[in-house]
């Protein structure tokens, strides 16, 4: 594994050459390679939601790729290289885990797992306070305010950053008990996205009623444990799988593309797969 590792590491560093490199590799900088390193994390749940072993094997190769990248352009100016970025994360896990590697108990729930492993909600909540803690001490050192917000990366998926706005804000008791004031925030921003565009409909107010409406669906799905991401893909998953049945449907039978024919079609396909939404 080590010269496996090793031999990307020589690739990654002959890449970046300034003589026998390839110019593509060297004009690249943090800046450039960030959305190709999204965009393979994202085929790394692509395969995994396929449950494409051979694929998740290659696109694993090519998120780690994008890590050696990161590392040698850092490692190139001077900031750190691949074996700080490897000891880092290390040295965090272990941090993070005192209940694997130091004395450290986590609760556990009945009945009782391995022991002194404890339960995975007692977990996930010392993770949370340990990161908690990891926040603190960065704004101290920097001498700046701390927020309960700190650390969640602009970077996110907009309806993952959403969610994870609202966990933070939860902590701290910023939150509905139950699901169904949320049902009524958005029944409430759906009304004021209804009275945009029966005024004026300014561009810029829609955009920011649409933003309103959408966060609000984040939280309503955060209140009923469910992913809106997830449930986001598999929607538009369901509706891609009914439309190309419409697309199939009316060139087989000749139907024209107006709106009353094509929503027949849709009505067709939904009863077929025997679901009503």
């Amino acid at each position: 594994m080590i010269a496996a590792l090793d031999r990307l590491l020589a690739i990654m560093a002959r890449l970046r050459d300034n003589e026998r490199g390839c110019p593509w590799d060297r004009e690249q900088d943090f800046a450039t390679i960030a959305p190709y390193t999204i965009e393979e994390a994202y085929e790394v749940a692509d395969a995994i939601a396929r449950g494409d072993m051979a694929a998740l094997k290659d696109e694993l190769g090519d998120l780690l790729f994008q890590v050696v990248f990161h590392a040698r352009i850092a490692e190139e100016a001077g900031l750190f290289g691949f074996d700080d970025v490897a000891a880092a994360i290390a040295d965090k896990m272990v941090r993070r885990h005192p209940h694997v590697f130091a004395d450290a108990e986590i609760a556990r729930e009945r009945p009782a797992g391995p022991v002194g492993r404890g339960s995975a909600a007692a977990q996930t909540a010392a993770w949370e306070a340990h990161k908690a803690e990891e926040r603190a001490a960065r704004a101290a050192a920097a001498g700046t305010g701390e927020s309960v917000l700190d650390g969640v990366a602009l970077a996110l998926p907009a309806l993952l950053r959403a969610v994870k706005i609202q966990h933070r804000a939860a902590r701290i008791g910023f939150d509905w008990p139950q699901p169904y004031p949320v049902v009524a925030k958005l029944i409430e921003e759906i009304g004021e996205v209804e009275a945009e565009l029966a005024g004026d409909a300014d561009p810029a107010r829609i955009a920011d009623e649409i933003g309103d409406l959408l966060f609000a669906a984040a939280n309503l799905a955060r209140k009923l444990e469910t992913d809106p991401e997830t449930a986001l893909r598999a929607a538009t998953a369901k509706f891609e799988r009914r439309f190309r049945r419409i697309e199939a449907l009316a060139a087989e039978r000749g139907t024209g593309g107006d709106l009353d024919a094509l929503e027949t079609l849709w009505q067709e396909v939904k009863r077929a797969e025997g679901d009503g939404d």
